[in-house]
């Protein structure tokens, strides 16, 4: 697909606003705070779209479509849905806690429960999940969307002579460093209110964008009639449409979405992660944070429409073009839009990228200065000080991640990727504040053996199989072992959902066997910020509209 003049016009006058706007929302930023947590002034309606904008991303538009399109189909939208209701559960009991403490970080909140050890343990967790499986999996799947749909390799074979396979590889690599040298100039310059600006226009792109391609492809399919399309969608995909699938099916089962193992990912990401909880830490109120947490949880329920129906769009109208389904939605979008569309389009694609990259690349840099520069190599450093420190680490973060993205391709499949690799420390995590919170004599030793714990059993539910999986050419020849070591691989072939759940009870029963054996003398007390933490009114409204909303989307499609 050519692009034309107007195309580009309307990408560089995209981006060109969404910089601009961003720079001059930070321009007056001082400090620590104002660099980390937007000087903890950000309303509602702001947190609300910065969360949805920074967790949407080409990993959906690729991965998630690409489930949709493939045998999964429409359960993939659990992630989705569920977490609407997570969002619930932290808007109710995670947050008013968090702003009540005053915290900066997740890892922060440690130290005030446990010790400086849980901290520093979190700490490195995160920083290198962050650019070992966030960053550099948005970077990699927004370099293929845009290979994909803009035909880049045939670009540059056309007009610089090089063969098809150097072409291809240029052309990755090239999107990958545009993409994040691109999204990483304002973010080192501007910090959290920068981001948070950014994904506000970014994020309303996505959704219009996500939008244009449901409908253009609606229209496709009925050929004309947007209604008989949705009709035939309905009516020729039914092996597709359903939300509930089997508790042993290995992607999304059903024991694992709604009593088991989805909860784990889900808590650890929205309530946990840095990444997400540093918007809602910047937070004017608490009001103000639970209404940006339910305004979030609304949109959520919404985007399986925009992002999981076209992948199964993608499947009725070019099933048999489609090797690989992470090119579902890409294929989708490169036949079904016209030329005046692109340029939004590509504003849109880019803009997810972009989103999800400069959040990850600011809460990696806000981990880094505040959780382990300060604690262990200046702990005097001033608050302008640790601005340049979050600076320079931003630009070292951008690097690393640049660089470990190719190596992504080499894993099938980019979303089921992210999902599986967070359940190395998402399990543990989720035990030792779940605990921590619950169990008030909970002592340190049990929260540093739980984090250190989780990676090595979870690492043996998960890598015997990849080893012996690995022997094999391709998956169709793959011969499971006998004896002893066939019933641990039948083990490890359970979904990974079911082993992150399997690891957070043992992990749990680990703490709270260590509290029965060595409990604190006195619960710890935590520190009181000046935060207005008066929770909304409504809340419960709220979250009973979230709640009842979900269960109908699952009744419809059930």
């Amino acid at each position: 697909m050519e692009l034309t003049w107007i195309d580009f016009a309307v990408f560089v006058a995209f981006l060109a606003v969404v910089m601009t706007v961003s720079m001059r929302a930070a321009r007056n930023d001082k400090d620590s705070i104002d660099y980390f947590l937007a000087g903890r002034s950000l309303p509602f309606w702001l947190i609300g779209f910065s969360l949805i904008a920074s967790n949407i991303s080409t990993e959906h538009f690729v991965g998630m479509a690409g489930s949709a399109y493939g045998r999964v189909g429409l359960a993939i939208a659990s992630y989705e849905w569920m977490a609407a209701v997570t969002l619930v559960i932290v808007a109710l009991f995670f947050l008013p806690r968090f702003l009540q403490a005053g915290i900066c970080t997740m890892p922060e909140f440690l130290e005030y429960r446990y010790d400086r050890g849980a901290r520093t343990i979190m700490a490195v967790y995160l920083l290198a999940a962050y650019v070992i499986v966030f960053l550099a999996t948005v970077l990699y799947s927004g370099a293929v969307a845009l290979v994909a749909v803009f035909d880049l390799p045939g670009i540059i074979e056309a007009r610089l002579g090089l063969s098809p396979e150097d072409a291809s590889f240029w052309a990755m690599v090239g999107s990958i460093w545009a993409i994040g040298l691109g999204a990483g100039v304002y973010t080192i310059y501007g910090g959290l209110k920068a981001v948070v600006w950014s994904d506000l226009l970014q994020g309303g792109a996505l959704l219009l964008g996500g939008a244009i391609v449901l409908f253009l492809g609606l229209q496709k399919l009925g050929e004309g009639d947007v209604l008989a399309g949705w009709s035939s969608l309905l009516e020729g995909s039914a092996d597709k449409l359903h939300t509930v699938l089997p508790w042993d099916d290995p992607d999304v089962p059903w024991l694992a979405v709604f009593v088991g193992g989805l909860w784990i990912p889900n808590l650890f990401y929205w309530g946990l992660n840095q990444f997400i909880t540093q918007r809602t830490l910047g937070a004017k109120s608490l009001a103000e944070g639970q209404k940006g947490i339910f305004l979030a949880a609304g949109i959520k329920l919404l985007i399986p429409f925009l992002i999981v129906f076209p992948g199964i769009l993608a499947f009725r109208l070019y099933g048999d073009s489609i090797a690989n389904g992470d090119a579902a939605y890409p294929t989708l979008m490169r036949e079904i839009l016209p030329p005046s569309l692109r340029g939004i389009l590509f504003a849109a694609l880019a803009g997810a990228v972009m989103s999800s990259f400069n959040s990850g690349i600011n809460s990696a840099s806000t981990i880094f200065t505040v959780d382990l520069w300060v604690r262990y190599v200046d702990r005097e450093a001033s608050p302008r000080k640790q601005v340049k420190v979050g600076r320079i680490s931003t630009a070292i973060i951008i690097v690393v991640a640049c660089l470990w993205a190719p190596v992504i391709s080499r894993f099938e499949g980019v979303f089921a990727y992210i999902q599986e690799i967070w359940g190395f420390i998402s399990p543990s995590i989720v035990a030792v504040f779940v605990v921590g919170l619950i169990v008030k004599r909970a002592p340190p030793v049990a929260a540093r053996g739980a984090l250190l714990l989780g990676v090595l059993l979870y690492a043996l539910c998960r890598i015997p199989k990849w080893i012996w999986d690995a022997g094999f050419a391709t998956p169709d020849e793959i011969v499971p072992p006998e004896g002893l070591f066939g019933l641990v691989y039948a083990f490890n072939s359970l979904a990974f959902l079911h082993h992150m759940g399997i690891v957070f009870l043992v992990l749990v029963g680990f703490m709270l066997v260590v509290t029965r054996l060595r409990p604190l003398a006195e619960p710890r007390t935590l520190p009181v910020s000046g935060i207005d933490v008066t929770p909304l009114p409504s809340r419960f409204v709220w979250a009973g509209a979230i709640v009842v909303a979900t269960a109908g989307l699952y009744v419809a499609f059930w």
